[in-house]
């Protein structure tokens, strides 16, 4: 019987997507993310954060699309109105400092609705 050598169970479940859980290969998250379409009324959420940061403060844009080529390009442009620097986390713009006011006036200029 020890030649079968056969596994009848495992905890093993190979490759899992760290965002939604399901196996890589039939992940959700990024079937969704990657052409989500873009709505016509965007409603952007500013807040700010320091935990975790050393104490410094970051800009959060959330409650965007999530697609991920919508999220680049408007990251890209609102570094640039602001000139600091910045990253697409999770869905959502985070950008170096304060910058609340520079990026509702952006945000607004491009016709999206801003929270917070």
């Amino acid at each position: 019987m020890a030649d079968r050598g056969r596994i009848v169970y495992s905890t093993d479940v190979g490759r899992v997507c760290p965002t939604c859980g399901w196996p890589a290969t039939d992940c959700k998250c990024r079937q969704s993310s990657e052409t989500a379409p873009i709505p016509s009324r965007i409603v952007a959420k500013l807040r700010i954060e320091k935990k975790g940061r050393g104490g410094k403060s970051v800009t959060v844009v959330d409650g965007l699309p999530r697609n991920a080529a919508f999220l680049k390009a408007l990251s890209q442009e609102l570094k640039r109105a602001c000139g600091t620097g910045g990253a697409v986390v999770e869905g959502a713009v985070e950008l170096q400092g304060d910058l609340r006011e520079r990026v509702r006036a952006c945000l607004r200029m491009k016709g999206f609705v801003v929270k917070g």
